[in-house]
């Protein structure tokens, strides 16, 4: 790109990396070894941005052969939309590992959060400092037309050699087929590597610390002296042998000054005569040629032999490079009592020191030893007036000493203290303390003899808990080249293949939890184990979630569900360059190297996206489909170059670093091998599914290229709320098809059996209740009362009815009106008779004649005729109409009320 590019891109980083510096300190993270870390990664990749925007604003300032703010705009714009899609997937890949529980979750989480901080920063500089500085910087013409000759030449040299051997496989489907399957084949024998222990998994490597320590145990009950005395011949052979050793500090008796890996491991507890613990400082690591995990397996081989001899056990308790757990190799041993489980806990300690790869084997119960009691005799003690407490304080004066002071000589800093003690001559054998005085209330002072005796007795053993279980405890170290403790763990299972327990049962063992049931034993295994299974768990849920969340990103951006299948391909097969450089490093696959992996996810679908983007844009401008997809690739294949490489930089910093070194074999060599698939497995699988790469650009202009902007808003793409929506379908779809159709049985099940208390309970209801509540309404005289009831009050609303308003008539005229008019409620009467014919006529009209049909049809046409004028009238006058309707009913009513009293006989109306 030349030095003008070069300084913008250099500038960049130094921006970036203080603006990520101020947002650790408002997140309250601290600038430790994980933090500078997690910015030194970030370097790597935080250049692409700067890189792209760069690489594209010369790239059009070389078509144009003209410097101008409007192209450089226009470069931009062009990258715009995938770039932030780029950046966003790395974001996306980098977040969820900051979910990671158990004590690895804090110790990694700054890589992730500051990651993530510093790509947001990056998208910012890249949009809006990074074009300013390279207009500022633009290059003269005279120095494009260089560049530009240049670029023929690159462009020249990637169509000779890369451009044939991608057409090659564009076209012959046969040479595709066998590159792919060459892949797979590839990716199954890296994923080997694994199963033949060629690369080992472990949850951190041992780190390069300036001191570890030797932890001294000998049987219960051994005297201090001896332990002292061995503790100090083990210090001895420490410093003839090894002379990185600076300086050495034994404590016999008493427990040394515990960090966080002793307050795990529980030292501080050490305070027994039987314990001793050497710690041990180095030479500098830069002034060493040998790390301090080399020199800790030296001063094993030395002083195992020894502690031997004298039926001690040492362990040499190194710094973990991590969180420190209790130890590498432990087993939880379980049982329905105390005599089973010590049983297990001492055959298993036998079956850790058969295998050749577990070294400090121990295990935490406590041998069987006699203690010396003093046992007062109360009636003696009574008659001299002495309670026991004032025997016990003074054993307790004679035995472990009693504070009376300090001084203060000079101007030291720390008093000296003045401590009143039996010698140990008198301590070491009990019965020399026979004659100890103990002074009574009245100033005598009486033998301790005279108040009780001495006595041994065996020691109970201690019992230990967990989760309100009863447990025994074995613990283990291990070495070797199979130094993770998922190798001790499966061979100590094929030794206990044909173990049996004292009650003649085979041996459980459990992996993740305790055993629910302990009336017989079994075992769990804990220790290292479970925070590697806790943290790679968490670490593949990670994972999972970040391939969501690209798979998402990617969909809204191209809407398709075909194209991000191609553009999350290359993920896995990374592993075809991870693991085997692995291998080549003689490194190990560790937490780190997992998170390497995972962070190469968004940098691989970040140069796929603008691949894909460009390879689209060329077609939108009437490229041919092979024909675009191939200059695509030849034209991006040097800025996925740039990126790779600058990754590759970024990560030789910590190459040699041995925590992180994982995380940067997985970059270095996982990037080299994702650059070769990008610009071979993407352009073929845009190939074969050539039609979703044409269909996404006549759906939607949602890419960075050219766009008519005449497209309808609701065509534009899925959206972001409709691609959200793809986990809920997802769950939609497992709850509809699998989880459903189990819950409809289950239901129907249920359903039959409730049923049959239903049933009776119906037929109960309908075949001996109903008939009796039934019974005293079935007779024909109530339904002929309650029939003739009925009529009569239909016959007297009828009456009520209006009329049109006509001269007093005679008896037979009314009786036709009122005929007619009890024809028009035939509905109400459907209920009572279930017939549709039209209600009786009332009993008291059957009898009369109809005169004058005519003079009623006469009324009922001119009534009708005046109906309809009215409704015909225009709407401006609704209300109008509506009022003057009203009025004429309420006027008719009143003439039917008049007419009908007085037409009717007496005998009528008083019926």
């Amino acid at each position: 790109l030349g030095s003008r590019a070069a300084i913008v891109v250099l500038v960049v980083i130094p921006v970036v990396i203080l603006v990520t510096v101020f947002a650790t300190w408002v997140l309250g993270f601290t600038i430790d070894r994980v933090s500078l870390f997690a910015l030194i990664f970030s370097i790597g990749i935080l250049v692409d941005d700067a890189i792209v925007v760069v690489e594209n604003m010369f790239r059009r300032w070389l078509q144009d052969g003209k410097v101008s703010i409007e192209t450089g705009v226009d470069a931009v714009r062009e990258v715009g939309n995938p770039t932030i899609i780029a950046t966003l997937t790395v974001i996306a890949a980098l977040l969820p590992m900051g979910f990671v529980g158990d004590l690895m979750g804090p110790y990694m989480k700054p890589i992730p959060v500051l990651g993530s901080v510093a790509m947001a920063f990056s998208l910012f500089a890249a949009f809006v400092f990074t074009p300013w500085l390279a207009y500022k910087l633009r290059p003269t013409m005279a120095v494009l037309e260089k560049m530009e000759k240049k670029e023929e030449r690159t462009q020249q040299a990637i169509g000779k050699y890369y451009g044939p051997i991608l057409r090659t496989l564009l076209e012959n489907r046969l040479l595709g087929y066998l590159m792919l399957g060459s892949i797979l084949i590839a990716w199954g024998l890296s994923c080997l590597m694994f199963y033949t222990t060629a690369v080992t998994v472990k949850m951190l490597p041992l780190d390069n610390k300036p001191e570890f320590n030797v932890v001294l145990n000998m049987p219960a009950g051994t005297a201090m002296p001896v332990t002292a005395g061995l503790a100090q011949q083990l210090a001895s052979e420490l410093l003839v042998n090894i002379p990185e050793i600076v300086d050495l500090q034994v404590y016999a008796g008493t427990a040394s000054p515990y960090n966080f890996n002793g307050m795990v491991r529980h030292y501080y507890l050490r305070q027994e005569p039987w314990f001793a613990d050497i710690q041990i400082k180095l030479l500098d690591k830069g002034d060493r040629d040998r790390s301090s995990h080399e020199i800790a397996l030296v001063a094993r081989e030395l002083l195992t032999p020894i502690a031997t001899e004298f039926g001690g056990l040492i362990t040499v308790a190194e710094m973990p490079p991590g969180p420190p757990v209790l130890q590498t190799l432990v087993a939880e041993i379980y049982g329905p009592n105390d005599e089973t489980r010590r049983q297990i806990a001492s055959d298993m300690t036998e079956i850790f020191r058969q295998s050749e790869n577990i070294v400090d084997v121990d295990n935490y119960m406590q041998a069987p030893h006699d203690i010396v009691r003093f046992e007062v005799d109360v009636n003696k003690a009574a008659r001299h007036g002495i309670s026991a407490e004032a025997i016990n304080r003074n054993l307790a004066m004679a035995m472990g000493g009693y504070k009376l002071g300090d001084v203060k000589q000079g101007r030291a800093l720390e008093p000296v203290h003045i401590v009143l003690q039996a010698p140990h001559s008198l301590r070491a054998i009990p019965g020399r303390l026979n004659n100890l005085p103990i002074t009574s209330p009245e100033g005598k002072s009486i033998p301790l003899s005279e108040l009780g005796r001495f006595y041994q007795m065996r020691d109970d053993p201690i019992i230990y808990h967990k989760d309100l279980k009863s447990v025994e405890y074995v613990v283990g170290d291990m070495t070797g080249r199979l130094g993770a403790p998922i190798y001790g763990m499966l061979t100590i299972e094929d030794l206990l293949q044909e173990y049996r327990t004292p009650a003649g049962n085979k041996l459980v063992s459990h992996w993740i939890s305790a055993p629910e049931d302990t009336s017989r034993g079994s075992f769990k295994w804990d220790g290292e184990w479970r925070v590697t299974y806790i943290t790679f768990r968490d670490m593949g849920i990670a994972f999972a979630a970040a391939m969501l969340l690209i798979y998402i990103l990617v969909v809204w951006e191209f809407n398709s569900f075909k194209i991000p299948l191609i553009i999350i391909s290359p993920i896995p097969l990374t592993l075809i360059g991870i693991i085997p450089g692995h291998w080549l490093m003689g490194a190990e696959f560790t937490a780190t190297s997992m998170i390497g992996f995972i962070a190469l996810a968004g940098i691989i679908v970040r140069n796929s996206i603008l691949l894909i983007d460009f390879t689209q844009a060329e077609i939108r401008r009437g490229t041919d489909v092979h024909e675009a997809i191939s200059l695509s690739a030849q034209i991006r294949m040097r800025p996925i170059m740039l990126t790779a490489l600058a990754l590759v930089a970024g990560s030789s910093v910590i190459l040699f670093d041995p925590i992180f070194q994982g995380m940067a074999v997985s970059l270095l060599f996982g990037s080299l091998v994702a650059t070769v698939l990008t610009l071979v497995v993407i352009p073929m699988g845009c190939d074969s599914w050539s039609d979703a790469l044409c269909a996404g650009i006549s759906d939607s202009p949602n890419d960075g290229g050219e766009s008519s902007g005449d497209e309808e808003p609701e065509k534009s793409g899925f959206g972001i709320m409709s691609v959200v929506s793809i986990p809920y379908y997802m769950v939609r779809a497992f709850l509809l098809y699998l989880v459903w159709p189990f819950i409809e049985r289950i239901g129907a099940f249920i359903g039959k059996i409730l049923s049959v208390p239903y049933y009776l309970l119906r037929a109960f209801l309908v075949y001996m209740i109903w008939p009796a509540i039934k019974r005293p309404f079935s007779s024909e005289d109530n339904l002929s009362t309650v029939t003739d009831l009925a009529t009569q009050t239909t016959a007297n609303t009828v009456l009520r009815e209006p009329a049109p308003e006509q001269a007093p008539e005679t008896r037979e005229s009314k009786t036709e009106a009122d005929t007619s008019g009890t024809a028009v409620d035939d509905e109400v009467w459907k209920p009572l008779n279930g017939t549709s014919s039209a209600p009786p006529i009332p009993t008291k009209s059957r009898n009369r004649k109809t005169s004058k049909k005519k003079s009623v049809k006469k009324s009922v046409k001119k009534a009708v005729k005046k109906a309809s004028k009215s409704t015909a009238k225009p709407k401006a006058k609704t209300s109008k109409k509506k009022a003057s309707v009203a009025k004429s009913d309420t006027t008719r009513k009143k003439q039917s009320r008049t007419r009908s009293k007085s037409t009717t006989p007496k005998r009528d109306r008083k019926e």
